[in-house]
């Protein structure tokens, strides 16, 4: 006779037979992993939940206040799971900066990708079809779409963040290139250039990368007027770069940023992220999990990150996943 291996948190049997009728008992998703929109009466905005549940340490609070006095971009170092991203937008919800302007990188990406696109294709198929002539030229802002670096430096009363995330993963050149707007806090978009000594094509509406409906000035930051092609800050944004020390910056790029290293959570940080994201029962629950994994991550075998810990925690504690699961949950990022 054999046992009965399956427990109350596990959904999907196993045992090919269907049961359809077993999804309907899927539990609530983690608070980091929750995708309600619209039907959620009590939504938040991504910066929101993400800024209202990250700590900053003295080093990081000191840090971003140098960069945002001097006017620098900060880049910041660390291995997975220490918080690099959380903290820009810890920043942009403590100071109420609205929506983090989010450009991930991938070795493709060139700097114009992040200051904007423009839809040529889509251009010239409406204009065959539309066939309006000299109009068309005031609705050439509809193929336009800033990127996140290009909408970070249009004019504001505020700046605003921009995260740039894995930077480290970039092209060899783009670093470099990222120099100049860094310095001269401009650029010019061409084929807008091209047209602007015609009085109809001063002022162009384009789109922006503003990309959360749930933020209250969503409406009025989706787009924005271009004049005589050129865009130019009034305030610099707080520009945070994110790596994760996969490869070496040009001396002049470095020189130019403010640097900071951001240290593995100990125990206390890690108990606090725990309370504040699952509640301060599991955080009790959690406490020996938590030192299983900080004497993992120590070991120095791997890279463990924070969200792996959240996630062995969530389902161990609140879902009665079995204990040993948890040598599953806890594995190595790099093994």
């Amino acid at each position: 006779m054999t046992t009965n291996r399956k427990t109350n948190w596990e959904i999907f049997k196993g045992d090919r037979l269907q049961h359809p009728e077993a999804i309907v008992s899927l539990p609530d998703p983690p608070p980091w992993r929750s995708f309600l929109k619209a039907q959620d009466a009590v939504q938040k905005t991504k910066t929101e939940r993400r800024g209202s549940t990250f700590y900053p340490d003295d080093n990081e609070i000191k840090t971003v206040n140098a960069a945002l006095s001097l006017r620098r971009p900060l880049l910041v170092t660390g291995k997975p799971g220490t918080g690099k991203t959380s903290l820009a937008y810890a920043v942009a919800y403590e100071l109420g900066l609205g929506e983090v302007l989010y450009w991930p990188i991938t070795s493709r990406m060139t700097l114009k990708d992040g200051l904007y696109s423009y839809d040529a294709i889509g251009r010239l198929q409406d204009a065959q079809l539309n066939k309006e002539g000299e109009k068309e030229i005031k609705r050439i802002g509809k193929y336009i779409r800033l990127g996140a670096l290009g909408t970070a430096f249009l004019p504001s009363e505020k700046p605003r963040v921009l995260l740039i995330d894995e930077i480290d993963k970039s092209d060899i050149d783009l670093p470099n290139d990222l120099l100049h707007i860094f310095e001269e806090g401009s650029f010019s978009i061409p084929e807008l250039e091209r047209i602007a000594d015609q009085p109809e094509a001063q002022k162009i509406p384009v789109k922006t990368a503003y990309r959360d409906r749930f933020e209250k000035d969503y409406l009025k930051q989706e787009k924005a007027t271009i004049e005589n092609g050129v865009v130019e800050c009034t305030q610099f944004p707080l520009v945070i770069m994110t790596s994760n020390g996969e490869r070496e910056f040009p001396p002049a790029f470095l020189r130019r940023c403010l640097r900071l290293d951001m240290g593995q959570p100990n125990d206390d940080r890690l108990q606090q992220i725990v309370g504040t994201q699952l509640g301060e029962d599991l955080r009790q629950q959690a406490k020996n999990l938590i030192e299983d994994f900080r004497k993992l991550r120590d070991a120095g075998d791997g890279d463990l990150a924070t969200d792996q810990l959240l996630n062995a925690v969530f389902l161990i504690t609140q879902h009665k996943a079995p204990d040993d699961f948890k040598k599953i949950l806890l594995q190595y990022l790099n093994g």
